[in-house]
């Protein structure tokens, strides 16, 4: 299915691109998500009339991005959980309570902005995390797990 990226897309393309892609990938994520429209001759000739419009609300979008990302950047997020005597937890420490945490200090992010390499946390210590606030910006984070009896 051929689509015009409506923002840049990780290992897709950028804004503006028609790229051609499976129809499941274009129907089920790219669409609803508003990332992209088919591109039929109707739609291309309406998104080249509005093409400025676009680029400015999208650069607006990565302003706005690059701002939250200079407040979140070195942030220090204490999450306290049960953990045994070696140190390790009772459970994991996962990208939900990394966001609740930062909330709670007054960060608005969403769990899915969350990005953990190493997979969830699950040993008492010290982790650098990075928060993708924008496909162009991402915020580094050190999460400190202490461990409760």
């Amino acid at each position: 299915m051929q689509i015009i990226l409506m923002e840049k897309v990780i290992n897709l393309g950028q804004f503006g691109d028609v790229v051609k892609v499976k129809n499941g990938y274009a129907r089920n994520f790219l669409i609803p998500q508003g990332k992209a429209k088919r591109a039929t001759a109707n739609s291309l000739a309406e998104f080249e009339v509005r093409r400025a419009e676009l680029l400015k609300a999208d650069l607006a979008k990565l302003a706005d991005a690059q701002a939250r990302g200079d407040k979140i950047a070195g942030v220090v997020v204490t999450i306290a959980q049960k953990a045994g005597v070696d140190g390790k937890l009772f459970g994991s420490v996962t990208n939900a309570d990394i966001a609740a945490a930062l909330a709670a200090q007054g960060h608005a992010v969403e769990k899915s902005q969350v990005r953990m390499p190493a997979g969830h946390l699950k040993q008492v210590g010290d982790y650098p995390v990075s928060i993708a606030l924008h496909t162009d910006v991402a915020a580094e984070i050190t999460v400190t797990i202490t461990g409760t009896n």
